[in-house]
């Protein structure tokens, strides 16, 4: 007779994990408002009162959320800012950016839980984090690149088109529409098939 498969206990940190990777995922699908902690509990396979246990509140959860995208965001990042700090007054110097933001759409949860922080600022505890995080940003984009604030702004200005652009799932339905195929292609540029287009003709410049 074979014998039993011994199953390995989780340890707290896996767990604690396990939560915040199904978080994300309901907080990027509904944002802050359209989720609760009974639906992050479904989507983890947990029960509310465990989600309850571990996070303490809503809000503290998807503040937890929200530190885990921004700095998974900013450590996908980081290493490509060498190359734009070659000459960040060359545009083409940026375009490695493109490349970071492809990786960075293969889990775009990270993106959509980054832009529903930034829009959640009424929540004063939500709203203080994330303007603590667009600042170490900012401050990232300068110190690591040497650029101007304008340039920064430009980057900055630039990826929150792209979230905006993910939001409304535009990748998947700009066939649908000429105008918004071509602000799709023009904003996208070659991260436009791995945000989900099948209409990606064209390359775009991540940044101008």
């Amino acid at each position: 007779m074979a014998s039993p498969v011994k199953q390995t206990r989780m340890s707290a940190t896996e767990r604690r994990e396990l939560v915040l990777a199904a978080a994300s995922r309901a907080f990027a699908r509904d944002g802050y408002h359209g989720t609760s902690t009974d639906a992050v509990a479904r989507e983890a396979g947990v029960s509310q009162p465990y989600v309850v246990r571990m996070f303490g509140s809503k809000s503290r959860l998807f503040a937890d959320v929200f530190d885990r995208a921004m700095r998974r965001i900013m450590d996908t990042f980081e290493p490509y800012f060498d190359d734009v700090a070659a000459d960040p007054e060359n545009d083409e110097s940026w375009l490695p950016m493109g490349i970071a933001y492809t990786e960075l759409l293969e889990d775009r949860d990270l993106l959509l839980v980054m832009m529903h922080g930034f829009t959640s600022g009424a929540n004063p505890e939500i709203g203080a984090l994330a303007r603590d995080w667009m600042s170490r940003l900012y401050t990232q984009i300068r110190t690591r690149t040497g650029c101007s604030p304008e340039q920064a702004r430009t980057f900055i200005a630039n990826g929150m088109l792209l979230n905006t652009l993910l939001a409304m799932q535009v990748p998947e339905h700009a066939g649908q529409d000429p105008a918004l195929e071509e602000l799709a292609v023009c904003a996208f540029g070659n991260a436009l098939d791995a945000a989900g287009s099948e209409n990606a003709s064209e390359i775009g410049d991540f940044r101008s």
